[in-house]
C-alpha cells in the first residue's frame, strides 16, 4: 500500500511517516497544497492523508483538485476543527473519510487500512488462495495453517499479488505500490523480494514469472 503523507508540520509528518512504515506501508511526504497536486499527479496513491489547514492551496482545494480528476486514492482529511459542521464540509470536498486533531495514531493505522480496501474493486479483508491466507490488517500470512514469518515489504508484495486475483503485475507496479519514492528503480530490489518471498511460501511454487511482464499469482492446483 502506498500512502501520501500532506502535513505541513515536519516533525509532525515525519513521525506519522515512520510510524506507517513500522506497518508495511510505503509513504511519501508533501509539505504543502503545491508539493501534494505535483505528487499525486506522478504517483498512483491508495490512500492520501491530507490535512486540511494548509499554507498556501488549502487542504480543501487539494481535496476538491483530486475529486474533480477522478483520482483513484481515496482521501482521509485531518484537521484540528472537528466540528459536525467542519466534518461536512470536508466530505462535500470530496474526502472519504474525516479524523480530528489530536488522533490516535492506532485509529489513524485502522482508518487508512479501511479506506485502501474500498477501491473499484473491493478487496476482501482478509486475502485467500487455496491454503494461503493474508490478513492486512493484522499483517500476518499462513500457508496450509503455518504461520510465514515475512518482512513488512513481502507482506505488501504478497498482498499486492492476491489482489491482482491471477492478473500479472509487473515490476514497475509492484515497485510504484510497495516502495516510496527513495526506491531505485534501476535496482534489482522487486526480483530480489520476489525471490525471497518464494523461497518462505515453499512449495509447491505460488508465484509464477510471466517473461517481459511480470509476475502473478498461480492458479490452484
Amino acid at each position: 500500500m502506498r500512502v501520501l503523507i500532506v502535513e505541513d508540520h515536519r516533525d509532525l509528518a515525519e513521525t506519522v511517516a515512520t510510524g506507517l512504515r513500522r506497518e508495511g506501508m510505503a509513504v511519501d511526504l508533501a509539505l504543502d497544497g503545491d508539493e501534494a497536486l505535483y505528487r499525486t499527479s506522478v504517483h498512483g496513491y491508495d490512500v492520501v492523508v491530507l490535512d486540511r489547514d494548509l499554507p498556501g492551496v488549502r487542504g480543501d482545494e487539494v481535496c476538491r483538485s483530486l475529486a474533480g480528476r477522478g483520482y483513484p486514492g481515496r482521501v482521509l482529511m485531518l484537521t484540528a476543527a472537528g466540528s459536525v459542521a467542519d466534518r461536512v464540509a470536508g466530505f462535500e470536498h470530496g474526502a472519504d473519510d474525516y479524523l480530528p486533531k489530536p488522533f490516535a495514531f492506532d485509529e489513524l493505522v485502522m482508518r487508512i487500512r479501511a479506506l485502501a480496501r474500498r477501491p473499484a474493486t473491493a478487496i476482501p479483508p482478509a486475502l485467500v488462495h487455496g491454503g494461503l491466507r493474508l490478513d492486512p490488517a493484522r499483517r500476518t500470512a499462513s500457508r496450509d495453517g503455518r504461520r510465514l514469518d515475512l518482512t513488512p515489504k513481502e507482506l505488501a508484495v504478497l498482498e499486492i499479488l492476491l489482489a491482482a486475483g491471477g492478473t500479472v503485475v509487473s515490476a514497475e507496479q509492484l515497485l510504484e505500490r510497495a516502495w516510496d519514492e527513495a526506491a531505485d528503480p534501476f535496482t534489482q530490489t522487486v526480483k530480489v523480494t520476489i525471490s525471497r518471498l518464494r523461497r518462505k511460501l515453499g512449495d509447491p511454487p505460488l508465484i509464477e514469472t510471466v517473461p517481459q511482464a511480470g509476475y502473478r499469482i498461480a492458479a490452484p492446483s
